[in-house]
C-alpha cells in the first residue's frame, strides 16, 4: 500500500509504546505480557490501515491479534483507528512481514492472516509474494503446531498462484472458496477496506484456509 508520508505519523506511534511496537527485536518472547489477559495469538501480516485487526479484536475478546505493517504512515493511520477503541486484545508492530522470526519466538502464533497482499504480478517479483515459499518457511516457524494460514484476496492471478504455492509447500488445506460473499463463509466475515470495495464493484473475493501438517 503506496500512501502519500504523512508528518504526524513517526511522532504518533513513538508517543503510544504502549500500543505500537517500533523495535520487534525487543519484545520477542515478551509479547503476551503487552496483552491484558494471556490468550491465543492471531497475526495479520500487512494489516493496511487496521480496518480488519481491529474488527477481529472487538469480535473475539477472547484472542489477542496483533497487527504488523511495513509502511510507517499506514500502520500510523491504524493507530490512530486503534486508540479510540480502547481494546486491551490488541496491538501493533511496524515491521517487515519478511523477519517475523526477528520478531516473535517459535511457534508462538495461533493463525496467520494475509489480506489483499500485493499480488506482484511481474515474474522477476515472484520472491515478493507473501505467499512465496521463503515466506511461507517463515510463516511455519513462528506458528504452532497446525497453526493456520488464512488468505483473501481479489486477484485470481495471486489466488492461484497462492494455492500453487501452498500445495508445493506441503499445506493442507482446510477450505477454498471462489465467492466468498456469496458462501455460508461469509458468516461472521470481518472485511477489510479493500474487500469492501471491491466486493461493492461486484468483483468475487477469493479465500483459502491451510494448516501446517505435523513434520515429525
Amino acid at each position: 500500500m503506496r500512501v502519500k508520508h504523512k508528518k504526524w505519523a513517526e511522532p504518533l506511534m513513538e508517543a503510544h509504546p504502549e500500543k505500537m511496537v517500533l523495535n520487534g527485536e525487543t519484545v520477542k518472547g515478551h509479547w503476551q505480557g503487552r496483552f491484558e489477559k494471556s490468550q491465543p495469538i492471531q497475526l495479520e501480516v500487512g494489516m493496511g490501515k487496521g480496518q480488519f485487526i481491529i474488527g477481529m479484536a472487538k469480535a473475539h475478546p477472547e484472542i489477542n491479534f496483533i497487527g504488523l505493517e511495513i509502511e510507517s504512515t499506514v500502520a500510523a493511520i491504524a493507530l490512530k483507528k486503534a486508540l479510540p477503541e480502547e481494546l486491551p486484545n490488541l496491538q501493533l508492530i511496524r515491521a517487515n512481514g519478511a523477519g517475523l522470526e526477528t520478531f516473535f519466538e517459535d511457534h508462538s502464533i495461533d493463525r496467520i492472516y494475509l489480506n489483499f497482499s500485493d499480488p506482484w504480478p511481474k515474474t522477476r517479483h515472484e520472491k515478493r509474494r507473501l505467499t512465496y515459499k521463503s515466506f511461507l518457511a517463515n510463516y511455519e516457524r513462528v506458528l504452532k503446531p497446525n497453526g493456520k494460514i488464512e488468505l483473501k484476496t481479489d486477484n485470481q492471478g495471486f489466488f492461484e498462484y497462492s494455492l500453487t504455492s501452498f500445495n508445493n509447500y506441503g499445506l493442507i488445506f482446510d477450505g477454498v472458496w471462489l465467492d466468498l460473499h456469496h458462501s455460508d463463509e461469509n458468516e461472521g466475515n470481518v472485511e477489510t477496506e479493500y474487500e469492501q470495495k471491491f466486493s461493492e464493484l461486484g468483483q468475487p473475493i477469493y479465500k483459502v484456509t491451510a494448516h501446517i501438517p505435523d513434520r515429525e
